[in-house]
């Protein structure tokens, strides 16, 4: 089956399920460093045995899947079923909502299905456990509203750039470490364990820098951050429970700060409890919440949304609660 353009017009309206609800299927073939292309012929006769017949739109390039979802949208299509990983499902949230955050079509539904390298709100909404979770609740009727992260920052050409996102916003060392990654032809062969070979490297040579916060307005003074993350999930980074106890549901952001940290005591005293949220309790690691942020330095540092590289400091991030429904499976309530 050919992709699909982003700007041609469709000589088919969009397939509808069983039930007439309108679908469009969004597949990134270079997801898991090209792993999804030799999984897609399961996955597709997984999503026809619930979906019926489609012709999924095949992205081609960084970006593509937000357009390839607007011209869906424009379509017809209300459930948006977003195949690939954390990166390509955020392409496809971005192409739901407009310049305000709001949904393009008010009856829209984001359908992840997990075939990336990091599937994060897979993981946060309990479809990893079982593979078939996730197509099911594709073609189910069960739905979960989420709050989002509205980001703006300063892009990596200099000029203003604002974004959305459902996971986490991080800023200095661990978005050092994402762009990194990122950027190396050696390391993008290593797949999951990526992250983990490169966060040494970056650690060691890393610096902490004078970073001014303002949460809700009020300012908390200028502290020393070796990276710092706003969190709308409690996980990251391949299960690394980056923020205990946040929740994508619940209208506020949880911020974690790891302060003026060694790079050795950071390497072997702080990363390896990041798995368990151990981390959390390091006298050098402060915990708030809020719903705006805002981050100011004089040093660069980098920017990363979800996972991808979005730009520079000043940054400001802010909750657009219960912003975008999330296709998920109905549980019969437990006995008592």
């Amino acid at each position: 089956m050919s992709a699909q353009d982003a700007t041609g017009p469709m000589t088919k309206p969009a397939p509808r399920r069983t039930d007439g609800l309108p679908f469009a299927v969004i597949f990134n073939p270079t997801a898991h460093k090209g792993g999804a292309a030799r999984r897609w012929p399961d996955i597709e006769a997984a999503l026809i045995a619930r979906l019926g017949p489609f012709e999924p739109r095949f992205t081609t390039a960084p970006g593509h899947a937000t357009g390839l979802v607007r011209a869906a949208l424009g379509e017809g299509a209300r459930r948006i079923v977003a195949v690939g990983g954390d990166g390509t499902v955020n392409e496809a949230l971005n192409g739901m909502l407009d310049a305000s955050g709001k949904l393009a079509a008010p009856d829209a539904v984001l359908c992840p299905v997990p075939a990336g390298t990091a599937n994060e709100l897979c993981r946060a909404l309990g479809h990893l456990v079982d593979p078939t979770l996730a197509y099911d609740a594709a073609a189910g009727d069960a739905t979960r509203e989420i709050d989002l992260l509205r980001v703006r920052c300063r892009g990596l050409d200099g000029r203003p750039v604002e974004r959305f996102g459902y996971l986490i916003v991080s800023l200095g060392a661990a978005a050092t470490i994402s762009h990194r990654t990122s950027q190396s032809r050696w390391a993008k062969k290593l797949g999951g364990i990526a992250y983990l070979v490169m966060t040494p490297p970056v650690t060691l040579g890393y610096r902490s820098r004078d970073v001014a916060i303002t949460i809700d307005g009020v300012a908390q003074g200028t502290r020393a951050i070796f990276t710092a993350m706003v969190a709308n999930t409690g996980n990251g980074g391949g299960g690394m429970r980056l923020a205990p106890g946040a929740r994508f549901d619940d209208g506020v952001l949880d911020l974690v700060e790891m302060g003026d940290i060694g790079s050795l005591a950071m390497l072997a005293t702080v990363l390896p409890k990041v798995y368990r949220g151990g981390h959390v309790r390091h006298p050098k690691v402060r915990m708030s919440r809020g719903t705006s942020f805002r981050f100011d330095s004089s040093v660069d540092t980098l920017v990363d949304l979800d996972g991808e590289t979005m730009g520079k400091l000043p940054l400001e991030v802010d909750i657009l609660p219960a912003a975008i429904a999330v296709a998920t499976i109905r549980r019969e309530p437990a006995r008592t």
